[in-house]
């Protein structure tokens, strides 16, 4: 049987960082990545859905200068974002945060991003198996290994290896980590409890539309909250290349009609529904509802083919909870969306993906896996429990309750501090200050890392 010191399953970028940390260090690193096709890619590639954006301070987060990203990864660079309510809006140009990177943000091409890891994962000399898929894992608690437990993956090819660690990166969907985790819980518990897809996952769907020259904004992302239900739940427009742009959504999976209690309220759903709209429907009503006075949407906008998953568009899930520890006992670290990190807020997740992905390729390289859990809360502890506080704010907001959050933010505008949510809260007035108050009590309900789901206390070895 083939020997490595370091297995990863999962080849996004959680997965590419952690081999390329994993062989920079010295280990014998192989990746599996069963791989999936593109519009615009030739060949099998990791799942690079098009990621949003990259806000400033996301840059540092993620351990990499700006200045060494490839130039033809940064599509547009921002100046802001703008939010659209039912009856108000509000634009920020700053996330309040510190950060290196000169400007707001930028849009990325997600693929070219993904190619890039890889490159830097094949050059420290990781062996990056794309089209190989790991279809089971199993762990010998009592191996004889003087490093402790190892692993035996089956693969879809039909061979098997042993890793003495495993990176788990196997994104929201989490086909091998449910089972490869539920090793080690305590009878009665199971990791899907926490993290099973349909209920700890959105589901989310855009498409490459070109635009009218004039209707293009090259340098702001846009939002619209309390047009669709659904906790988490908005439409976006995202500046791409030329005049390309990507429109999309998010959403709860498995959400109907009869869930909405007011229905009217909002301006994507029509009293002749009988069923909430699919993700392409909810995209012509948007487009309509903003542009559709003054131009034909399917002719003046039409979708870019080349682009995406399939025909210029794409499906794919987004993982919208709250993180859990690894079974580093059991020498195995989980990264990015498959540990639960993605933002349950704004559900950006590249960053930490990222980020958690080089911390459990440096340490499973250096024999030193079982501080993982304690180093990945260090690097971005503050953004998991930022967002969660967040999200649980708005967890329950109908439309009017999006209108007066914008006109108190709108309010609170200006200086610096953690974010601009919190800026100049007194001179806003009482509606700002029970925001914060609001914000600093669901923050600190997590201190002390309570945002985990399932401890490392937890696991039985």
């Amino acid at each position: 049987m083939e020997r490595v010191e370091v297995a990863v399953v999962g080849g996004g970028p959680a997965g590419a960082t952690a081999a390329e940390r994993a062989a920079a260090h010295g280990a014998e690193t192989v990746l599996f990545e069963q791989g999936v096709p593109r519009e615009d890619r030739e060949g099998l590639g990791p799942d690079s859905t098009d990621a949003a954006g990259m806000l400033d301070y996301w840059i540092d987060i993620m351990d990499f200068d700006y200045a060494e990203i490839p130039d033809d990864v940064v599509l547009q660079e921002l100046e802001g974002t703008e939010f659209v309510g039912p009856n108000s809006a509000v634009e920020l140009t700053t996330t309040g945060m510190d950060a290196s990177y000169p400007k707001f943000g930028y849009t990325f091409h997600r693929a070219r991003m993904d190619d890039w890891l890889y490159e830097r994962a094949t050059d420290a000399g990781a062996d990056l198996r794309v089209g190989t898929g790991v279809s089971d894992l199993e762990t010998d608690l009592r191996s004889s290994s003087p490093k402790g437990p190892t692993h035996t993956l089956a693969l879809s090819n039909g061979d098997r290896i042993e890793a003495q660690y495993v990176v788990l990166a196997d994104g929201p969907q989490r086909r091998i980590t449910l089972e490869a985790l539920d090793q080690f819980t305590p009878p009665g518990r199971s990791i899907a409890d926490a993290l099973s897809p349909p209920t700890a996952n959105h589901i989310a769907y855009q498409e490459y539309r070109e635009f009218p020259e004039e209707l293009f904004d090259s340098d702001w992302l846009k939002f619209w909250w309390g047009y669709m239900p659904g906790e988490t739940a908005y439409p976006w427009v995202f500046p791409n290349d030329g005049t390309v742009a990507r429109v999309g959504l998010t959403m709860p999976i498995g959400m109907e009609l009869d869930d909405v209690d007011n229905p009217a309220s909002y301006a994507l759903l029509d009293s002749s529904d009988e069923r909430l709209p699919s993700g392409s429907e909810y995209i012509t009503r948007l487009l309509e509802h903003e542009f559709g006075d003054e131009y034909d949407i399917e002719s003046d906008m039409p979708i870019v083919e080349d682009r995406g998953k399939s025909t210029g568009t794409e499906t794919y899930p987004i993982s919208s909870t709250r993180p859990i520890d690894s079974p580093v006992g059991a020498n195995i670290a989980v990264a990015g969306g498959a540990m639960g990190t993605t933002s349950a807020f704004h559900e950006g997740g590249y960053h930490v993906a990222v980020r958690t992905g080089k911390i459990a390729g440096r340490l499973a390289a250096t024999d030193s896996l079982e501080h993982y859990n304690d180093v990945w809360k260090r690097a971005i502890g503050d953004e998991i429990r930022r967002n969660v506080a967040f999200a649980d704010i708005v967890a329950d907001y109908e439309p009017d309750d999006w209108d007066r959050a914008f006109d108190i933010v709108t309010d609170m505008q200006g200086g610096s501090g953690e974010n601009v949510l919190l800026n100049r809260t007194y001179a806003a007035g009482i509606g700002a200050s029970k925001l914060l108050i609001s914000y600093k009590k669901r923050k600190f309900a997590y201190r002390n890392d309570a945002y985990v789901q399932f401890d490392a206390d937890d696991y039985l070895y």
